[in-house]
């Protein structure tokens, strides 16, 4: 097993519409997220978010702690939570395991000291997509299912955005400090999310985009309103988004996508809305 973390520091609007495109992909884009038999990090200073996965093979994995946090364990003064995306898992929080599946999330809270993640099959390994963010109280442990989320049905076939959006993580459900989590599904033939567009200063925001096929991409939009610009992502790959970009896109074919917001406000309808015909 092996921990590894690189950190993203945070890039002003103007720096960024600046960059060509191989700079927006290093500051931007998590490529090389998932890698079998370790636990993966990337340390943002936006809202001092970390992205990680941890992928267990034939032996559990351990949560480690980073040089970045300062702490002496990882969730000393975090909260965490954990979806899977790949096979059948379970997750061990202090002694205590939880049977995690595909499309489930864990909620664990801020003082959990050992935490670990194993695959219920080394030949259908679990992923588990890990956020995390500072916390300042201590909330239980949860897990929480996808059919136990709230569901919000928006768009329409005629717009090629009709989906569903599944709120793991809301101000109603699981208790949390700071962290925001759900799951974004289309019906077929829809492909565009988040279009019409938004932005929410007070707090920033991840996208994992994966179920695509291998040679599909979402074109994923970023930037300032009247300054935008492209990422072209593939299956498994995540987007770090500053709380003054848009975060939307459309894919080549069908795909899902999980997003997690931390910041000052965990009201999952406080945004600014961007009208089409700010989009320069």
């Amino acid at each position: 097993m092996s921990t590894d973390f690189d950190i993203r520091f945070a890039i002003d609007p103007v720096s960024a519409s600046t960059m060509n495109t191989e700079e927006l992909r290093e500051n931007f884009l998590i490529d090389d997220l998932f890698s079998l038999g370790n636990v993966n990090w990337t340390y943002t200073h936006y809202d001092r978010m970390a992205v990680g996965s941890a992928m267990p093979g034939g032996s559990a994995l351990q949560l480690e702690v980073i040089k970045p946090t300062g702490t002496a364990n990882f969730l000393d003064r975090r909260e965490m939570i954990a979806a899977n995306i790949g096979g059948a898992g379970s997750i061990t929080v202090d002694g205590v395991e939880h049977a995690v599946g595909t499309k489930d999330m864990l909620y664990v809270g801020m003082g959990n000291k050992d935490v670990r993640f194993a695959s219920n099959s080394a030949d259908a390994p679990a992923k588990f997509y890990l956020v995390s963010a500072p916390a300042h109280v201590s909330h239980p442990t949860k897990l929480i299912r996808q059919g136990d989320a709230k569901r919000i049905d928006l768009g329409s076939k005629e717009a090629a955005n009709e989906r569903s959006i599944f709120q793991f993580v809301n101000a109603d459900s699981v208790k949390t400090c700071q962290l925001v989590v759900g799951l974004t599904s289309f019906a077929p033939g829809s492909v565009w999310n988040t279009m019409p567009a938004h932005v929410h200063d007070r707090r920033m925001e991840a996208y994992l985009y994966f179920e695509l096929d291998p040679d599909a991409v979402v074109v994923h939009l970023m930037g300032e309103p009247d300054e935008t610009r492209h990422l072209m992502v593939r299956n498994e790959q995540a987007i770090i988004s500053p709380p003054w970009s848009i975060h939307s896109g459309a894919g080549t074919g069908s795909y899902t996508f999980i997003w997690a917001m931390a910041g000052d406000n965990i009201d999952y309808t406080d945004v600014e809305k961007v009208g089409m015909d700010e989009l320069l």
